[in-house]
């Protein structure tokens, strides 16, 4: 990989306190917030403290810490939903999908025959990412 961490992307920024975020679970190693263009009602992101591109040039330690995180709060985010299912998804770099160059897990509930949204388009009302992410918290 010949890229480099961005310490200004999005993520980073997020970290740093410069953008704002709903936030639903943090501790001294890990952040999960709501996506602000969920795909579908509950999507959250887990990221890392530590910066990294992805999986491919992340810190075995820092996953050790991240993976615990990711399944908790796919399995609160499966009981506030109601959802048949969780989805998890990673990117790695463009030709994967990756848009986003910080480390990232993004856990979204599904439900048996309903799609999921475009990942685009426009952000999602403060109020209901709010909402939602009271009905994670108050599972875990």
């Amino acid at each position: 990989m010949s890229a480099t961490y961005d310490p200004n992307n999005i993520f980073a920024r997020i970290l740093k306190g410069e953008i704002p975020s709903v936030k639903l679970y943090e501790d001294a190693d890990v952040v999960a917030f709501m996506d602000v263009m969920p795909q579908a009602p509950g999507h959250l992101l887990v990221i890392p403290r530590q910066g990294s591109r992805n999986l491919l040039d992340a810190d075995p330690a820092v996953l050790a810490k991240l993976m615990p995180v990711v399944q908790k709060l796919a399995l609160a985010a499966k009981e506030a939903f109601e959802a048949d299912g969780i989805y998890v998804a990673q990117f790695n770099e463009p030709a994967a999908g990756q848009t986003v160059f910080h480390l990232h897990f993004h856990v979204i509930p599904r439900h048996d025959g309903q799609p999921l949204k475009p990942h685009s388009g426009g952000m999602e009302d403060i109020e209901v990412l709010k909402a939602n992410a009271e009905k994670i918290k108050a599972c875990l």
